[in-house]
């Protein structure tokens, strides 16, 4: 199962897809240099999602075999040629739609697919500028400057029986989520601590585990500059 390799001890990185950002040739590139080097995961999903995802994923596992998870955006980034689904509830805002309701409509599909459930706990948090996670579920992120609150709402998320935690600031944050608020909530909750957003250099990257997260997540410095990827995997071997 997929979800049991989020339990390993060592570091792990993965890598998230936009179809909307890539072309065909594109994805057939990156998915190719993410087998080679030995990326752990690939999330697919987006705010929008013009793209076909199915058509996405399916490109994606003909060059790159390693779990393609779904990070779905809305109710309907559903197929059933990925290997898993990320069930995200926005545990840190207050829109019933992304705490529940969007679960609501996709679960059908979801079960019909045959996907692997892992429930995901999503906490937002304010890196430098409004993101188009912020400006799509209509939720304010957590202060950087209040960890406590990132904190108590990861712990009621474990206690509600969510399995991971996903944090972060955002598509194409300014900022890398606040290495303290990491800290905590890896010191107060036993489920896998998961981060992204803002993660630019293997610098960052290294800081970003060092805080406590078992997988990083980078997207969108990778659509701009896909050369980076490498060097970012390599960080993570030497941890």
């Amino acid at each position: 199962m997929v979800y049991s390799l989020f339990t390993q001890p060592k570091k792990q990185l993965a890598l998230l897809i936009d179809p909307d950002k890539h072309t065909n040739e594109s994805l057939q590139y990156i998915a190719t240099v993410a087998q080679k080097i030995g990326v752990d995961y690939v999330f697919v999903g987006g705010s929008l999602l013009i793209t076909d995802i199915s058509d996405c994923v399916c490109t994606i596992k003909s060059y790159y075999t390693g779990p393609v998870i779904l990070f779905p955006g809305h109710a309907n980034q559903v197929c059933s040629s990925a290997d898993a689904i990320l069930f995200l509830s926005l545990i840190s805002g207050r829109n019933p739609e992304f705490l529940i309701g969007n679960h609501v409509i996709a679960a059908p599909a979801i079960k019909q697919a045959g996907l692997e459930v892992i429930p995901t706990g999503y906490i937002l948090i304010e890196c430098g500028k409004t993101t188009s996670v912020e400006y799509m579920s209509n939720t304010r992120p957590i202060p950087g400057t209040k960890p406590d609150i990132a904190v108590a709402t990861a712990m009621a998320g474990e206690m509600l029986g969510l399995r991971a935690m996903y944090i972060e600031g955002g598509s194409g944050a300014d900022n890398t989520v606040n290495t303290t608020i990491i800290q905590k909530i890896k010191q107060s909750c036993t489920v896998p601590i998961i981060v992204g957003g803002g993660i630019q250099t293997p610098h960052m990257l290294t800081s970003i585990f060092e805080a406590g997260a078992d997988i990083a997540v980078i997207g969108t410095i990778i659509e701009q500059q896909p050369e980076l990827l490498a060097p970012m995997m390599e960080c993570v071997r030497r941890l």
